[in-house]
């Protein structure tokens, strides 16, 4: 975090607020804490990447514990994945398309994953703009496990805008690359909390031990 995503990327749309949160000091050591709910937020794909970032709550205050991202896997493995961190969970935040039909089963992912265990709530659907500002009133109230997130956090880092030459403006679509399903995961995160919310059963008693 020394100097991995600090270099200015042009167009980039989160780095501004990450490198705040590192001048605030909001990247160290930030473990699991079994009072608290642990809730996570996906971006699911196809044939390329799956991104799942995992938070709990306290307050105004969002801990972003863990990152977790794999490539050509089904969801079996995704379940399998939760399972083995041992954490005690809370909401599962899912964009929409987890209510796409599966060709092979005639599934939702949806009625999938539930099947796995793992019951979800799913985003509507929201213009990216909107997911963009939600994550950037989010991430002031954030605060990042260095090790566990950094690839995750790298990636928010350089998630960006493409420039046109010719017509000497950012485009309005971020650039779709290896930075984008874990910046579509946290605007998951955005939007599901948004949303949902999280319970709060629990969090006087947690807030004393952190």
């Amino acid at each position: 975090y020394e100097c991995s995503w600090m270099a200015a990327i042009k167009g980039a749309i989160y780095a501004k607020q990450l490198a705040e949160l590192k001048d605030r000091g909001r990247f160290g050591r930030y473990a699991y804490n079994p009072a608290l709910p642990v809730h996570t937020a996906w971006d699911l794909g196809f044939d390329d990447c799956t991104a799942i970032w995992f938070v709990q709550i306290v307050g105004n205050e969002v801990f972003v514990i863990d990152y977790y991202e794999a490539a050509g896997a089904g969801l079996d493995h995704y379940a399998d994945v939760l399972e083995k961190k041992g954490y005690r969970y809370g909401k599962h935040f899912l964009p929409h398309d987890v209510e796409q039909t599966e060709l092979g089963t005639g599934k939702s992912r949806m009625s999938v994953l539930r099947e796995l265990g793992v019951r979800g709530y799913t985003v509507p659907r929201a213009n990216v703009e909107d997911g963009i500002a939600a994550v950037r009133a989010l991430l002031p109230r954030c605060a990042f496990d260095a090790g566990m997130t950094q690839s995750g956090v790298a990636a928010m880092a350089s998630y960006h805008r493409e420039y046109d030459e010719r017509q000497q403006i950012f485009r309005q679509k971020p650039k779709h690359d290896w930075s984008s399903h874990p910046a579509d995961a946290f605007r998951t995160l955005a939007m599901g909390l948004r949303r949902f919310g999280v319970d709060e059963a629990g969090y006087q008693t947690a807030r004393a031990q952190l």
